[in-house]
């Protein structure tokens, strides 16, 4: 029975491929020593690399950073201080106005008449007062009569007082310039003494109010200047006018208060802001956000070289964050801060030192 020819060849391909064994196998072939394999491995191969970048000490002035949010310096209810029907109400709801501004008028009613007649009365009083100072001259008046006509002409003359008194409360004055805000009575209200005609707030000059972690309170202290960035963009500078000395108990934290300048009214109250307070300055070095690592206790901190070549960590505190790099304290005199590697390297550690780039 003859074989086919692909079998032939088949039979022939693995009788090769046993042959190409067995020889490398009787003359020990694949066995041979291995330079690159049998070298040892230098202790110089052994020592991690790392990269460093020399961070020179700056003296910057550090800054107390908060989220705050802007405030009209005085907000009150402009209240009625006797009863009446509201006249007049000249005063649009959120229009500036000026120290003294009627906001509302009151009916007058019988106000003036009252006045009117307090006045007659005087006159009356008057009259009759230095009549009696003349027979007095006389003697056809004694002394105590003319003591009681001129008390009677000093009642006289507070009734007048007190009449117009009462007819200048039928309006209702602005007490400091500022912005009318909101109207709570309209023409035909009745208002009774203490109710509000409206609510004004004074917004030049502006406050930013925030509160201070325990922290960084006793940094801050009257009269240092600060800075304020609005959401809106805006930028506004003032100075700290306020600094609790009381603690809040639920937040542990201390109010402050800015003041700043707003004479064309045009920053209204209530805008959130992130306020940036000096708070005097001192030694920090600018390091790559990347270069921050933590230690085993959970400390944030950078690494870098000692003088002897080996790799130590010191915690630090971010001063500022900018688009160099982050503002840092906790470090003296120039560093070789590394930042590359830092995170594969332990204190204490020697390691090759390259530059970076």
């Amino acid at each position: 029975m003859r074989l086919k020819s692909q079998y032939v060849f088949v039979i022939g391909v693995v009788g090769v491929i046993a042959l190409y064994f067995l020889v490398r196998a009787l003359f020990g072939g694949g066995h041979g020593p291995n330079p690159a394999a049998a070298k040892p491995l230098s202790a110089a191969s052994s020592i991690p690399s790392v990269q460093v970048k020399l961070i020179p000490e700056t003296l910057r002035q550090y800054d107390v950073v908060l989220r705050g949010r802007t405030q009209a310096t005085r907000a009150v209810l402009v209240k009625s201080e006797t009863s009446g029907v509201v006249a007049e109400a000249p005063v649009l709801q959120g229009t500036v106005v000026a120290k003294g501004a009627v906001l509302c008028r009151l009916a007058v009613d019988a106000r003036q008449a009252a006045l009117d007649q307090a006045r007659a009365n005087f006159k009356s009083m008057q009259l009759q007062q230095q009549a009696n100072a003349e027979l007095a001259k006389k003697g056809y008046r004694s002394p105590t009569q003319v003591a009681q006509s001129q008390a009677g002409a000093d009642q006289a003359q507070a009734f007048v007082r007190a009449s117009e008194i009462a007819l200048k409360q039928v309006e209702i004055r602005a007490p400091f310039a500022g912005v009318f805000d909101h109207r709570d009575a309209e023409v035909g209200s009745y208002l009774s003494p203490g109710q509000s005609c409206g609510s004004l707030i004074e917004l030049n000059p502006l406050l930013v109010v925030g509160d201070v972690p325990e922290t960084d309170a006793a940094k801050l202290h009257v009269g240092a200047a600060a800075t304020a960035r609005l959401v809106d963009g805006q930028a506004m500078s003032g100075r700290v006018r306020y600094v609790a000395h009381d603690a809040d108990p639920a937040t542990r934290t201390y109010h402050l208060e800015i003041v700043s300048p707003n004479p064309q009214l045009t920053t209204r109250s209530g805008l959130s802001a992130e306020v940036r307070i000096a708070a005097g300055s001192g030694p920090a070095h600018l390091a790559p956000v990347s270069a921050l690592v933590l230690d085993s206790a959970g400390r944030q901190g950078v690494r870098y070289i000692r003088d002897d070549g080996r790799v130590a960590f010191a915690p630090v505190k971010i001063l500022d964050e900018t688009p160099e790099g982050a503002w840092i304290s906790g470090l003296s005199g120039p560093v070789r801060l590394i930042v590359v590697g830092q995170s594969y390297v332990g204190d204490g550690q020697k390691v090759r030192v390259a530059t970076a780039r």
